[in-house]
């Protein structure tokens, strides 16, 4: 196909980083590609914190389950969805509406998958850090987020340390849908859980055998993070 296309059907997700850094020339360019990502109305509602205190990475390390690339990685990022800005701009400014924290979580999700493809296309690995909404309020407060600001996810980038397989997707044939929603195709989604299958097994040195069935039934079966509605409420998301 094209570079692009190769550098983005090329996707792992790298946890293990060299000690080479990013240059500012890199890390700026990253950036100038998040910056560049479509946003809803204009609107441009997410900050990126970029974490370099040593002390900070640890702590932000421990608050999203102990994931050590936190700081080994050459740079972190967090993304947040920003009100806080358009807040200062009008200070009456209607905000706390469901359809707002929608458009922040969209946004943010733009730039950094921007930022990752721009990064990939240089030679550098990364893998998003969802664990830090395990401890969101512990978070906020060491980054210092004021109200209408909340983390939604971190970034960690680098120099690749290991050469993963790239993750079996589901197939086309499960995602896309003409013109209404149609029924699932068993036979087609019993594939992909052997592929799946077939993947950790392999990854592993079979130290893991899971069906993507399987794994999504483990997953589903229990509340995830059921503190997160009063966090974002408590930041003035989603109250109305």
């Amino acid at each position: 196909m094209n570079t692009a296309i190769n550098t983005i059907l090329s996707h792992r997700s790298i946890r293990k980083f060299t000690e080479q850094r990013i240059t500012d020339e890199q890390r700026n360019a990253i950036i100038d590609c998040a910056r560049a990502a479509s946003t809803s109305s204009f609107i441009q509602c997410t900050s990126i914190i970029r974490v370099i205190d040593k002390e900070k990475r640890q702590r932000l390390a421990e608050y999203a389950g102990n994931q050590a690339y936190v700081t080994d990685a050459a740079e972190f990022f967090v993304f947040c969805a920003d009100f806080n800005r358009h807040l200062q701009i009008k200070p009456d400014a209607q905000l706390g509406f469901a359809e707002q924290t929608l458009i922040g979580a969209i946004d943010g999700a733009l730039m950094a998958q921007n930022a990752l493809i721009a990064a990939e296309s240089l030679g550098l690995g990364g893998v998003y850090i969802g664990g830090l909404r395990n401890n969101p309020d512990k978070v906020a407060d060491l980054l210092q987020l004021p109200a209408y600001v909340i983390p939604l996810f971190g970034l960690c980038l680098g120099y690749p340390a290991q050469d993963p397989e790239v993750k079996p997707r589901l197939p086309s044939e499960l995602v896309v849908h003409t013109d209404e929603y149609s029924e699932m195709n068993k036979t087609v989604l019993e594939s992909y859980d052997a592929e799946v299958r077939e993947y950790y097994q392999t990854r592993t040195g079979g130290n893991k055998e899971m069906s993507w069935s399987e794994q999504i039934s483990g997953t589903l079966s229990k509340e995830a993070r059921p503190f997160m509605k009063a966090f974002l409420e408590r930041k003035g998301f989603s109250i109305k």
